[in-house]
């Protein structure tokens, strides 16, 4: 069973976005081992996205393959989310790690290490509704690899 350990700078305060995030990880319960990580937020200073980048490296356990969630990722469907995590079970990977930045977004030298640059949109969302709708599509694709009628 794949493991995919959720990494988020910056803490939910929403309720909404917690019940949503909550009802996600009780419905992914069969699908993988999912943790979330919350690390802190820097305040708004020089250097601030360099300090987020080390709490996150420190967090990344070795052997990942680490998705870094950046506008400027490559955009993939749902269908073709599902067919990477086929993809990377098939060739061994068993730990996913998924990086949300602060709501400045994610160290430029952090998101060249990843394995993956991935983005939900060209558009601008919430930084905490970024959570929700990763939390979603990983259901989504996992999912549509177990053959649920969720997709439909």
């Amino acid at each position: 069973m794949l493991s995919i350990r959720l990494i988020c700078v910056g803490k939910l305060k929403e309720k909404f976005y917690l019940e949503a995030c909550r009802e996600y990880e009780k419905r992914l319960g069969t699908l993988c081992r999912l943790e979330i990580l919350q690390l802190d937020e820097e305040p708004d200073r020089p250097g601030a996205l360099a300090k987020e980048a080390e709490k996150i490296r420190a967090a990344i356990p070795p052997g990942s393959y680490v998705t870094a969630m950046c506008i400027e990722g490559e955009a993939m469907s749902s269908e073709g989310l599902a067919d990477r995590l086929r993809r990377l079970q098939n060739s061994g990977v068993s730990r996913l790690c998924i990086l949300i930045g602060s709501s400045r977004g994610l160290d430029e030298g952090l998101k060249g290490e990843a394995d993956l640059r991935l983005s939900m949109s060209p558009m601008t969302f919430p930084h905490h509704l970024a959570r929700v709708m990763v939390l979603e599509q990983v259901y989504r694709g996992l999912s549509i690899l177990a053959g649920s009628k969720y997709h439909k």
